[in-house]
């Protein structure tokens, strides 16, 4: 907020007020100023002042608010934010111009008086007196004290208006902070903190950000007429604002120029050189807050602002954090790599324009560490049209985005929770084209039916499909028979483990469609799990921000990223070597990274409404989201279908493997630009295809969904079903009946067959040598969509399919 001083004249009562004030107060001062009975000078009215003794004896200034600086990794400069745009700085690092000017337009005799200038008070009366003149009495002591209040009320308008007002009261109170300011600190010291709490108008507090406002230079190296035009400015910053009216500045200047003459602090020839020279302003905007961040880092600059206000580290109350980013003058260093902002940004715009309904965000995370080392999206920081403050890529409480369903990016946390329980790469399931939903129990032990069906991407992925290739081509079958014979409650503590949580802080949503990711999170979210991935199955929590430095060059405390295990080194090995094939040879082709170890995963939501690939090598992580962020006026999200993104079209519908996957990769060679590459703990799979081992069962069932009550079930949907696993295949394998407990059978050469309860019973039979197999039937004599592999147990216990 600016603080003016009043430019224009005083009405009849203001006159006679301030009289009366000037009069009240010249008898303060004859009287000794410390009398003890104020009542012998008509003061005792308490509505006017307290007593003049009773008034605090000290003077407590506030810091003065400066601007904060954010820096990157490299110590760039990222953004300047600010409440105040003020950098305070030492007298001696300002220039002897802007001091002469000061002290003889606005208190000529600062050096010869005390805090109280008693021949001004003298003069102010006897000229409001007889001229009806409006001249005032104030030191520049005592101007600094009415900074300081000012200062102190912040943006409270009510405040402000208390600081300023024009009654006895107040100039009193200013009068005896006044004598204790002088006393204490000095003229040297005062003339300083003036020159650094006062408001020079258009936003510049302070002289040395009044002299980077006006003339692009410090205030060290004002000019004679530059630093009498900035004197001027102080007693009315509005009226005589250059950029306003610059011959009203002139003249103002001028005057402050003539005054300097009169008193010898410039000699006359000089005076006449300084007034026949332009203004010659040389404006700087004002930069402040995120908007002004370079390299396209507004969103990430405003997630570190977010981060000192939320984080208890910058302060134990919400108002604490508050007041010290209010008062600002900090140095924070941050976690962002210039080089790989600008690799993200050049690739998020060079394939989806700003202009586009559809939107990209993408965020990178280092393994290891959890520092946020770049952050962008398609729609630029700010106000205006085709631009947004919804950072796209954090969490809600961040920044106001709800976040996106990741689809089948959530995959490789059912897989690395199976690989937990035991589950082996090998695992296999029928994985038909359409599948019902099966039966799941939460956490908390309760069954979920559904009747709805998925499918996979296309009619031609017909399993049996182990999970490397299940992985590898995105079958969502598998992942829904691996999902319920694991159960919920495994994935969502591995979930929780890898930081995975919903964008609007509720609890994932339990459900059969778990595993196929419909829960709404953000980039930032999935970058950082899967640089756990890549971090060999340690986690940590993602940081912005490395260092903060108080105004006084004080090292301040900042939160650290908090590591732990999510899952063991070789379940972490197995499934980056899984990932690996995905973009080696399977739906992340577009992703791979030349001459560099990459993983990663693809997804694609239903309708196409969003597509994302999330991916790493050992050194950094990333996530790209795809879609239509919303909040343009329509109803409902577009689809990405027969769409153009950029300059290219997509006729067929954008999946994860052709709209994201390609900025993630562009996005990620910049960034990764003479890092050396290093490469994964690879480890042997054991996984071989069971479709060359065992063709799959009956074409016909694989391509329908089951109908709802007819008695077809997986043998694999009981509940807590026991582990999958390879049988021996000399002969036909019969598995010992499972129960509902959970108990894992591995199938022997002689034993073959698996038998759930009576509602349902699953039989898949297997003759060993000629490898034909029977389909497999159920209690209620209808073919099961699902039979059992031959040399395979399928565990759990049957049901009545949905």
């Amino acid at each position: 907020m600016a603080h003016k001083r009043s430019g224009g004249g005083l009405t009849t009562a203001q006159q006679a007020a301030k009289f009366l004030g000037v009069s009240v107060l010249a008898g303060v001062v004859l009287a000794g100023i410390a009398l003890p009975a104020a009542g012998a000078l008509g003061l005792s009215a308490k509505g006017t002042a307290a007593g003049f003794n009773d008034l605090p004896g000290e003077l407590k200034a506030p810091p003065l608010s400066q601007a904060s600086k954010i820096l990157d990794a490299n110590g760039g400069l990222i953004a300047t934010v600010y409440s105040r745009d003020r950098t305070v700085i030492p007298i001696t690092q300002m220039s002897p111009n802007i001091l002469n000017a000061l002290v003889d337009i606005e208190d000529a005799r600062f050096y010869e008086h005390g805090a109280l200038d008693v021949k001004g008070i003298l003069r102010a009366l006897s000229n409001n007196a007889s001229d009806g003149s409006t001249q005032g009495a104030s030191t520049l002591t005592q101007q600094y004290v009415k900074n300081v209040f000012v200062e102190e009320a912040g943006d409270d308008a009510t405040k402000v208006a208390q600081a300023t007002q024009q009654t006895v009261g107040r100039k009193i109170k200013e009068m005896k902070y006044a004598i204790q300011v002088e006393k204490e600190l000095g003229k040297k010291k005062i003339l300083e903190n003036y020159l650094n709490i006062t408001f020079f108008g258009e936003q510049a507090y302070g002289i040395q950000a009044a002299s980077q406002r006006y003339f692009s230079t410090d205030a060290s190296k004002l000019t004679l007429p530059q630093a009498a035009m900035l004197a001027g400015l102080v007693q009315s910053p509005s009226l005589y604002d250059p950029i306003a009216d610059a011959q009203q500045a002139i003249d103002r200047r001028n005057v402050v120029l003539t005054r300097m003459a009169q008193l010898k602090d410039i000699t006359p020839a000089q005076e006449a050189a300084a007034k026949k020279a332009p203004l010659a302003l040389k404006v700087s905007s004002p930069k402040n807050g995120c908007i002004t961040a370079v390299n396209g880092a507004g969103f990430f600059c405003d997630y570190v602002r977010e981060t000192f206000l939320q984080n208890a580290a910058f302060g134990k109350t919400k108002e604490e954090r508050a007041k010290t980013w209010d008062i600002g003058g900090l140095t924070i260093k941050t976690t962002l790599d210039p080089k790989a902002q600008a690799s993200l940004l050049s690739s998020v715009n060079k394939h989806v324009y700003k202009t586009d309904v559809i939107a990209a965000a993408d965020t990178m995370v280092q393994p290891g560490t959890g520092k946020i080392v770049a952050m962008g999206q398609s729609k630029p920081y700010g106000f205006g049209k085709n631009e947004t403050q919804i950072n796209y890529s954090v969490n809600m409480d961040m920044g106001n985005s709800g976040g996106f369903q990741n689809g089948s990016t959530f995959k490789p946390i059912t897989a690395a929770a199976a690989l937990e329980a035991g589950y082996k790469p090998a695992q296999a399931y029928p994985s038909p084209y359409q599948t019902t939903y099966p039966d799941v129990t939460t956490c908390s032990g309760q069954t979920l039916h559904s009747t709805a069906h998925t499918q996979n991407e296309m009619p031609t992925e017909v399993g049996p499909y182990a999970m490397p290739d299940a992985l590898k081509h995105s079958i969502n079958t598998y992942f829904l028979a691996l999902e319920h014979d694991i159960g919920l409650c495994p994935i969502m503590k591995m979930a929780d483990k890898l930081g995975f949580g919903r964008a609007d802080g509720k609890p994932l949503r339990e459900g059969a469609s778990l595993t196929l990711g419909v829960n709404e999170v953000s980039p930032l979210t999935v970058a950082s799990t899967y640089a756990a991935f890549a971090n060999r199955g340690v986690y940590c929590t993602p940081i912005a921000i490395e260092a903060v430095t108080s105004p006084a060059g004080k090292a301040l405390p900042v939160p650290k990223s908090i590591c732990s295990r999510a899952m063991s080194q070789q379940t972490a090995d197995t499934l980056n070597t899984m990932l690996k094939g995905v973009v080696d040879d399977g739906t992340g082709t577009a992703a791979n990274l030349p001459d560099r170890d990459t993983a990663g995963k693809t997804g694609t939501t239903d309708d196409r409404l969003d597509a994302w690939f999330a991916g790493f090598t050992p050194n950094l992580a990333s996530a790209v989201w795809m879609g239509d962020p919303g909040g343009h006026g329509e109803k409902h999200r577009k689809e990405m279908s027969n769409i153009t993104i950029g300059p290219k079209h997509f006729y067929g519908g954008v999946q994860g493997a052709d709209g994201p996957a390609p900025i993630w990769q562009a996005a990620m060679s910049g960034a990764l630009d003479g890092v050396p590459p290093e490469s994964f703990v690879t480890v042997p799979l054991n996984a071989p295809d069971p479709k060359k081992q065992n063709p799959p069962a009956t074409p016909g069932d694989t391509t329908t969904p089951p109908a709802a009550g007819d008695g077809k079930n997986h043998g694999g949907h009981g509940h807590h079903g026991g582990a999958t696993t390879m049988g021996n295949t000399g002969a036909p394998i019969t598995g010992a009946p499972v129960t509902g407990g959970g108990a894992t059978n591995e199938g022997a050469a002689n034993q073959g067959t698996t038998s759930g309860s009576t509602a349902g019973t699953t039989t898949g039979t297997t003759a060993g040598t000629a490898g034909t197999t029977n389909a497999g039937t159920t209690a209620g004599g209808s073919p099961n969509p699902f039979p059992s592999l031959p040399g395979l147990t399928t565990g759990g216990t049957g049901q009545n399919g949905p």
